[in-house]
């Protein structure tokens, strides 16, 4: 095979390309294509791309949205069903905290429970009410003797009662009058809705 003559490359002249030989044309015209296309590349495409993969990204995310969204859609019945059972559920638990005039009777009803359970009370003592977020806590400072019958006879007692109350804060200790017998400190709280004197 014959090597073509690269000499030949010094003489050619680049203001007269029409006259180069068929093989310096050629490659001319393939450098020349080839430089348009990264120009192309670079100048239009480049940007297109960038902008193609963040479609992809937002496509990909609205896919997510959209199936989470006809899940809720798909499941809208159940979730109204729920809300009824909870906001029945909710009006039941509702009802079993006192309103202003009923706070008077429970507080008789835990003294009364105590009483009925053979506890002994030396201290009973109703707090102020505690607002909260949509209730008022009424605390009340209970100081009792008896045995651990009797306390467990009094707590199961006041969770029978028809309204809320909740024992925190107990420390059993000896009596220190009576030897046979205990001494109980504890917290009952019982709570009212305040939506009534927000209307």
């Amino acid at each position: 095979m014959k090597m073509p003559d690269l000499s030949k490359l010094n003489e050619l002249d680049f203001k007269d390309i029409g006259n180069w030989p068929v093989a310096g044309r050629a490659i001319v015209i393939v450098l020349m294509f080839g430089a348009l296309l990264f120009a192309g590349y670079w100048f239009h495409n480049k940007d297109q791309l960038v902008e193609l993969d963040s479609a992809k990204a937002r496509e990909s995310g609205l896919k997510q949205t959209f199936e989470s969204k006809q899940s809720k859609a798909a499941n809208l019945q159940l979730y109204k069903e729920q809300l009824e059972v909870m906001k029945q559920s909710f009006g039941a638990m509702l009802r079993q905290l006192p309103d202003k005039t009923e706070v008077a009777d429970l507080l008789v009803d835990v003294s009364q429970t105590g009483l009925a359970n053979g506890l002994e009370f030396e201290l009973f003592k109703p707090s102020g009410e505690q607002p909260r977020e949509f209730y008022a806590e009424l605390p009340i400072e209970l100081r009792v003797v008896g045995t651990y019958h009797e306390f467990g006879g009094f707590v199961s007692g006041l969770a029978a009662l028809p309204r809320i109350v909740t024992i925190h804060d107990i420390t059993i200790t000896p009596d220190e009058k009576d030897s046979t017998r205990l001494a109980m400190q504890a917290t009952a709280k019982t709570y009212r809705y305040l939506e009534e004197e927000t209307k």
